[in-house]
């Protein structure tokens, strides 16, 4: 499979700022190649791929969001990256080295709150640090500067069941890059929120971007959020899953939801739709329907 990044459509052209940026990006060191990566698994039906030949680079300080259709392989490439599946061919190279299973270096953020509910936001975030063998006063210390970060100084000694679905998820933000991991990875972690909620969280994600040394790679299924979130877009296809094609977001930074009407994310969105939603070419993928009501009682007639 051809691996570099595919011709982007004269719609998406790129403006100054954002070919510079993108420029400046490749410069920098690579802090995660996946190579050749492919996944089966076994069923009572046979094996099933699950991936199959996935390739690419992720540079530092660099934000990835990966997008494709149910059933494309997104979760179990992540949980892969993050040393919680094993692959049945290719290698995962962070800085270099194979990565063999679980470590500091990965901080992981699910959809779920896996927050611990019986300790309170502060040594939520103090547990990895207490776990790699720092004193309690040192702990203590760095978890309020994460919590800090995240916004809810006043909330340290909260416990979980007393905070709303976007405060838990600044929480598990928080406790991961704690540990100061390479790279974060996050499997669709605003998913369960509300759609105001959602948009707040996307901009904090933004705001801790952009003032700590962190690559993210980001496991979406929501377009909108994929190109405001990304300076490249991993979009993959299902059975098996596949790289489809790389984008290069057109938009330019700083984002902000202001920016869903311009052109430039307008023209992305298309883009996004036309390779995970193509049209229907077989008359045999339609539903089977017949009519359950008076056939003159019809909600769309006819002017």
């Amino acid at each position: 499979m051809n691996t570099k990044n595919l011709e982007l459509p004269s719609y998406l052209e790129k403006g100054e700022s954002v070919t510079k940026t993108l420029a400046a990006i490749k410069e920098r060191e690579v802090v995660l190649e996946v190579k050749q990566l492919s996944k089966t698994f076994d069923s009572t039906k046979g094996p099933v791929t699950a991936l199959n030949d996935v390739s690419f680079k992720t540079h530092r300080r660099e934000f990835v969001t990966v997008i494709g259709p149910s059933g494309c392989g997104k979760s179990t490439l992540i949980r892969i990256l993050a040393g919680l599946e094993t692959q049945t061919h290719g290698e995962v190279l962070l800085d270099g080295k194979a990565v063999s299973g679980p470590g500091p270096d990965r901080g992981m953020v699910f959809q779920g709150y896996t927050l611990f509910p019986w300790l309170t936001v502060k040594k939520n975030v103090m547990f990895g640090l207490s776990c790699q063998g720092k004193t309690r006063a040192t702990a203590e210390s760095e978890a309020m500067q994460w919590v800090d970060l995240v916004g809810l100084e006043k909330f340290a000694n909260a416990y979980p069941d007393q905070l709303s679905g976007g405060m838990k998820q600044r929480v598990a933000i928080a406790r991961s890059l704690a540990a100061q991991p390479r790279i974060l990875l996050m499997d669709e972690p605003f998913g369960a929120l509300d759609a105001q909620t959602r948009v707040r969280m996307q901009e904090y994600l933004m705001e801790i971007w952009r003032n700590i040394d962190i690559t993210i790679l980001f496991i979406t299924h929501d377009l909108d959020e994929a190109i405001l979130l990304a300076d490249r877009i991993l979009v993959l296809k299902a059975h098996p899953g596949e790289i489809q094609e790389v984008i290069e977001v057109p938009v330019p930074r700083p984002r902000s939801s202001e920016q869903l009407l311009s052109p430039e994310f307008l023209a992305t969105r298309q883009r996004l739709e036309e390779l995970i939603h193509p049209p229907l070419d077989n008359d045999d993928t339609k539903p089977n329907m017949f009519r359950m009501v008076n056939v003159d009682d019809d909600v769309e007639p006819l002017l």
